[in-house]
């Protein structure tokens, strides 16, 4: 590297930011493309939601019987985590999570994709997911541009999921879908070991959210000051936080906040002992996080009256 290139900004372990403006993330995933799980027979496809940013979304479809009866599934809306700046819908942990939970329910589920920073600063990933979610939205009547979400999808059971920053980028769909009416019946939040701002102003997210203070009196990055989230637009949410994960107060205090506010639900709280933060995306063949799906495909599956 010549000497005149030095390091601007360095957000160990996410990414490191050069005086010539390059970004370095040091967390690479890699990519897997479209294709037929050969155990579970669930297959993908990649969709474009937003052609002029050419942002991709992946489209997870359980193994269809031609022999049963046709019949609609649950759909699963799932924001990846990554701090923000790094993760994919197209990656192997995004898969790793999503094709045993699709298997398992069964269900479709669509991984949103939005564009990271710093490139492109926060908020534009909160706007490019509810681009993506009013896209999806758009299939309510049946009629939406995309062949396996209007024949396989009952949009009257929609499920919200998101791990890490992805939670809070789930929580901010199931406010504003609260807010604003879109057509789609959200049965329940599941938010997975999600990142929320505390009164500390947070280095990494000031530098990626220029406008904001990085702490918790944005409405965005946490809902202490969120006026509106007595209006979240399901009955029922699944917090689960992790035993060694320095974010787990963040969603003990999301509990706390949520019960306490005017909100009318339930809420389910899990503690994943002796682990840490997004193990599950890490490790997905171990036992707890099986145990960790079997939950999800529980809260997913029941029916409340």
């Amino acid at each position: 590297m010549p000497s005149s290139i030095q390091i601007a900004h360095d957000f160990p372990p996410f990414i490191r930011v050069y005086n010539d403006d390059r970004v370095e993330r040091l967390i690479t995933i890699p990519h897997l493309p479209p294709s037929t799980d050969p155990v579970t027979g669930v297959r993908t496809k990649d969709v474009v939601i937003s052609p002029d940013l050419e942002i991709k979304s992946r489209i997870f479809l359980p193994k269809i019987d031609p022999a049963s009866p046709p019949r609609k599934l649950p759909l699963i809306i799932y924001v990846h985590g990554g701090a923000f700046c790094i993760g994919s819908p197209l990656n192997v942990a995004t898969q790793g999570l999503l094709t045993p939970i699709v298997a398992q329910i069964p269900a479709v589920a669509i991984a949103i994709g939005y564009r990271l920073a710093p490139e492109h600063p926060l908020p534009a990933a909160y706007h490019d997911c509810w681009d993506a979610f009013r896209w999806i939205a758009s299939h309510a009547s049946g009629v939406g541009p995309d062949p396996w979400i209007n024949n396989y999808v009952d949009t009257s059971r929609v499920f919200l999921v998101g791990d890490s920053a992805g939670g809070n980028l789930v929580h901010y769909l199931a406010v504003q879908a609260g807010v604003n009416y879109t057509g789609l019946g959200i049965r329940g939040l599941i938010l997975l070991h999600p990142f929320f701002s505390q009164k500390a102003p947070d280095k990494l997210i000031r530098y990626l959210y220029p406008g904001s203070s990085g702490s918790d009196d944005d409405p965005k990055l946490n809902p202490v000051s969120d006026t509106n989230l007595e209006k979240l637009c399901c009955s029922r949410v699944l917090i689960v936080v992790a035993e060694n994960d320095s974010l787990k107060p963040r969603g003990v205090e999301y509990n706390e906040t949520l019960k306490k506010s005017k909100w009318e639900g339930t809420i389910e709280f899990v503690e994943n002992e002796d682990e840490d933060h997004c193990f599950f995306l890490m490790n997905p063949s171990s036992e707890k996080t099986k145990a960790l799906f079997r939950r999800l495909v529980s809260f997913i599956n029941k029916n409340p009256q």
